[in-house]
């Protein structure tokens, strides 16, 4: 088999199958009852409707004139057609063509470990998402997953029998040789094990001498290990809990935490909203680990979920986000949400300097020196990460000191430019997640339009791009002025719709925001004024605003029904995310446009901003604008 043939069902010998579709034995002579459900299997393996008798043969490990009279039985039964061709006798085909082609079909190759899902449904996809990573889709029927050694090391099951039977459930077969991968990697992510020693410290124990001789001792020093307790156990320095979970997962081995995580001073909360199935899921899987990341869209209700925490654990809890504006939203949202008193709740940030049982600071103040004793030496029972992808970033990492408390982050996308993604996942928890599409086919979160828009230039400044370099020349495309007359006709084109439309540039919001007569909110308006004009938004008293990067992410605008992405495209991926996010809410007709100025290098940057959010299932459209 080259590496580009799919699996054959794992077995050996001509690729024939070792196991029946239900994974029990047979012997080569045993096929069983051969229906039209075998033909679709054989078909499926081959990729193709059509099928000769040598292939179904070799397939299912039997004598040609067997698999003919087979194939014969089925085309009496009406559930085949024959067809003579000058390539090979006779080529089969079922009845009805369409039952082949509406049928979920699953394609396995190994060696690249990689499976291709044509029309998965949405079983299929939770089921797949456990163990393998959703690399790319259509959108429509075609998806591909990848299984990484970090989506095992992941993988929500507590025993590997269980993840074996979820695999051969997803795939309808077996692959030895990815259930080899599957197994050696789950086998790696139980090597380490951080537990709590009765006398209160915490040891990081290993599953043998030789892994703890020939990794752990030698990856890690006298700065993170105080001393050696035995073959297989080592004393940890308190506060390194997470340099070790760090430098042993960059060496391939994820740790457990297994230590008995401190409750914090008791603190009763109750939700006054009811959790949704999906959201009741997220607590009990935090619940039962201690620690986790709430990976979801923008509107599936990750705050909600999080208050639900909060209540599981009852104890004192410390809410770190990255703004002040998101001090505010969480205030208010837990007074209105559950049962907590105004008085329970402090804010700290450079305004306010408020500690209480529930208290919310931004992560810059958090990891200051002279504010970090406060949290440090406080008892709180939780911690929740809000926009957790901050925390790998070296501004923010401190934070994540708070190692021997339950950790909860939240966010949108775990994408990190700088490829330390993971290292949110070693800080702070395993992802906690559900498939975007699962929402938004359940109407819980309502799926966005996208459309990039390429929009020409105006003369003068086409010439003027012609003639600069470099940066300057990704500035002048960010601010082509003819998308002024583009933002302007698609709000014409949504009247009465509440819009945002987001820029990178000063200069630029400040030119939309006179031509448009609308306000321009940047990071220069104060405090005061931003939060004014947010709240008249939420209210529906104003229904346009131009903003800049200030809005990517957290400020908390749900019923916005149209987004135009005017400059800014060759920002991350997760801004994308975030930007399209502000649309996303249960109620449909949310769009968003991005507009790229033709022929610059912002068609590149649009395609690759917003195929990551194709490969979450939302579509993309594109159109080029004339203006002749």
């Amino acid at each position: 088999m080259t590496d580009d043939e799919p699996a054959a069902g794992g077995g050996s010998g001509g690729g024939r199958p070792d196991k029946r579709h239900d994974g029990e034995e047979r012997g080569e002579s045993d096929v069983g009852e051969f229906t039209l459900s075998t033909f679709h299997e054989v078909s499926g393996r081959e990729g193709r409707p059509v099928l000769t008798a040598s292939a179904v043969a070799n397939a299912l490990g039997i004598d040609q004139s067997e698999a003919s009279d087979r194939l014969a039985s089925l085309a009496e039964r009406g559930e085949l057609e024959r067809l003579s061709v000058s390539t090979d006798p006779v080529v089969w085909y079922p009845s009805e063509l369409e039952d082949l082609t509406a049928r979920e079909r699953v394609v396995v190759f190994p060696k690249r470990r990689e499976i291709v899902v044509d029309r998965p449904d949405q079983f299929t996809r939770a089921q797949l998402s456990s163990f393998a990573h959703l690399a790319d889709t259509n959108g429509e029927r075609g998806y591909r997953y990848v299984v990484r050694a970090e989506d095992v090391w992941r993988a929500p099951h507590e025993e590997i029998e269980a993840l074996r039977r979820t695999m051969r459930q997803a795939l309808g077969q077996r692959s030895a040789e990815l259930e080899a991968f599957v197994e050696s990697q789950w086998d790696r992510a139980r090597q380490f094990t951080l537990r709590s020693h009765p006398e209160g410290y915490t040891i990081l124990e290993a599953a043998s001498p030789e892994i703890m001789g020939n990794v752990a001792r030698q990856k890690l020093d006298e700065e993170q290990i105080h001393a050696p307790i035995s073959e297989t156990e080592d004393w940890v320095r308190e506060g390194e809990e997470a340099a070790i979970k760090r430098l042993l997962y960059e060496a391939g081995y994820p740790v457990r935490d297994e230590r008995d995580l401190a409750g914090g001073d008791p603190l009763e909360i109750e939700l006054s909203v009811s959790l949704r199935d999906y959201q009741r899921d997220w607590v009990d899987r935090f619940a039962e680990a201690g620690e986790g990341v709430l990976v979801g869209p923008p509107g599936s209700g990750k705050t909600v979920a999080a208050m639900g925490a909060m209540g599981h654990v009852g104890g004192e809890t410390l809410i770190l986000v990255p703004s002040r504006e998101l001090v505010r939203q969480w205030a208010d949202s837990l007074v209105e949400l559950t049962s907590l008193e105004p008085d329970q709740i402090g804010q700290y940030h450079g305004g306010r300097k408020e500690v209480r049982p529930v208290t919310i600071a931004t992560y810059q103040i958090a990891g200051m020196d002279r504010h970090r004793s406060l949290f440090d030496d406080r008892e709180w029972g939780l911690v929740v990460f809000d926009e957790v992808h901050h925390v790998p970033s070296d501004v923010y990492r401190r934070s994540a000191r708070l190692q021997s408390r339950h950790r909860l982050g939240l966010t949108a996308s775990a994408i990190r430019e700088d490829d330390r993604g993971s290292e949110i996942f070693t800080l702070v928890g395993p992802p906690i997640g559900t498939d975007w599409e699962a929402l938004f086919s359940a109407g819980f979160v309502a799926e966005p339009e996208l459309e990039i828009r390429y929009v020409p230039w105006e003369e003068d400044a086409e010439n003027a791009y012609a003639a600069a370099e470099g940066r300057e020349r990704y500035r002048l495309a960010g601010e082509n002025p003819g998308k002024i007359d583009e933002i302007r006709y698609l709000l014409a084109s949504h009247p009465g719709a509440k819009a945002l439309v987001f820029v990178d540039y000063l200069d630029q919001g400040e030119a939309i925001s006179a031509a448009l007569d609308v306000p321009f909110v940047s990071g220069e308006t104060p405090h005061a004024e931003r939060r004014r004009l947010f709240d008249a938004f939420r209210r529906g008293e104003r229904d346009r605003l131009v903003v800049s990067r200030i809005a990517d992410e957290g400020i908390d605008l749900p019923t916005a029904d149209v987004a135009v992405v005017a400059s800014g495209l060759g920002g991350s991926r997760r801004q994308g995310t975030q930007r399209a996010g502000r649309t996303m809410r249960p109620a449909g007709g949310a769009t968003v446009y991005v507009l790229a100025t033709r022929g610059t290098r912002e068609e590149e940057f649009a395609r690759r901003q917003l195929q990551h959010l194709g490969r979450k299932g939302i579509s993309v459209t594109e159109r080029t604008i004339d203006r002749d």
